[in-house]
């Protein structure tokens, strides 16, 4: 199996969605002619022509809006934001249009169309640039949110979302971008709503998703050191979220531990724990546990970035923690 970058592998599904289906196209700012603002884009311009690679000005919610009525108009948009804090402009399309449509319509009208770019910390980038969004999306009734960690769940999933009917957010994240993975050169799909155990293990049960999954498996790795055996899961898929591999994992391991981007409040962390204490409540030995980022705006000095978001050594500690907790 070849290895090749997250954005190689976003870019691929892309291309093998728009030769598959004439009606694909992708929109936003940059894709065309700068191929992209992280070039996930590169050489499409040239490949389907200005038509189907399109330029727009800086008006999120302008061009999110064309894309919108395009949708529902039968073709299969793809709209790509810098980053999911711009896409805050665009709020009022894919809340009150996009995501209500199929049930305003009586289920007349769809609107398949994904909305992708990066999300979360990137660095020092400052506070409006480095949100997590997922839990306010996925708050959202009517869309699907898919976060992914790797360049081959990247691809898998990101063509399920192309040919899915519903609305999709797809969050990737800028920090991973040039990262490599196994990816098959021939055709695959990824399901959506389908988490995947990563790593086995039999003393604690680790939830997460996007780059969190590096925090994830770390503290696998160091806990691994003092004979914790930590089975790993990447969520991938926050909604619809696939409960049960979470489930069966903690009737096995019987404890839980939860590592997010998100602000803690209201999260996808949140969701998880109360769903696994009310179906697995009597299969655990331990609070459910989580380790989020600080619940404040990010700041821009490199200390405060680092105490902002979590870290191998504070899961690692948790987890110790919760091993020897009783509920």
């Amino acid at each position: 199996m070849r290895q090749i970058a997250f954005r190689e592998a976003l870019r691929e599904a892309m291309q093998e969605e728009m030769r598959r289906d004439e009606k694909v196209f992708l929109i936003g700012e940059e894709v065309a002619e700068y191929n992209g603002a992280y070039k996930v884009s590169q050489g499409m311009l040239e490949e389907f022509g200005e038509r189907r690679i399109i330029d727009t000005p800086i008006a999120e919610l302008g061009f999110t809006a064309i894309a919108v009525g395009a949708a529902q108009n039968g073709l299969r948009p793809i709209v790509e934001y810098m980053t999911w804090n711009f896409a805050n402009l665009a709020l009022d399309q894919i809340l009150n249009t996009a995501s209500k449509m199929l049930a305003m319509s009586g289920g007349q009208v769809g609107c398949p169309i994904v909305f992708r770019g990066p999300g979360g910390s990137a660095g020092q980038l400052g506070a409006q640039h480095s949100t997590a969004y997922e839990s306010l999306y996925a708050n959202i009734p009517g869309l699907k949110v898919i976060s992914v960690s790797n360049p081959y769940d990247g691809k898998g999933l990101l063509k399920s979302a192309i040919r899915d009917n519903d609305p999709v957010i797809f969050m990737e994240c800028e920090v991973l971008y040039g990262e490599k993975g196994d990816v098959p050169e021939e055709e695959y799909l990824i399901p959506i709503g389908k988490a995947k155990v990563v790593r086995e293990g039999t003393d604690v049960t680790l939830v997460s998703f996007n780059k969190m999954m590096k925090v994830a498996l770390g503290a696998a790795e160091e806990l691994q050191k003092e004979n914790i055996s930590a089975e790993v899961i990447d969520q991938r898929t926050i909604r619809p979220m696939d409960w049960q591999t979470i489930l069966e994992s903690v009737k096995k391991t019987n404890r839980l531990v939860i590592v997010e981007e998100q602000w803690p409040f209201a999260s996808v962390s949140s969701e998880i724990t109360y769903r696994i204490q009310k179906e697995g409540f009597d299969f655990l030995d331990a609070p459910i546990r989580r380790i989020t980022s600080t619940d404040t705006p990010m700041h821009y000095a490199p200390n405060l970035v680092a105490h902002y978001l979590p870290d191998v050594p504070r899961t690692v500690n948790l987890v110790k923690e919760v091993m020897y907790l009783q509920k």
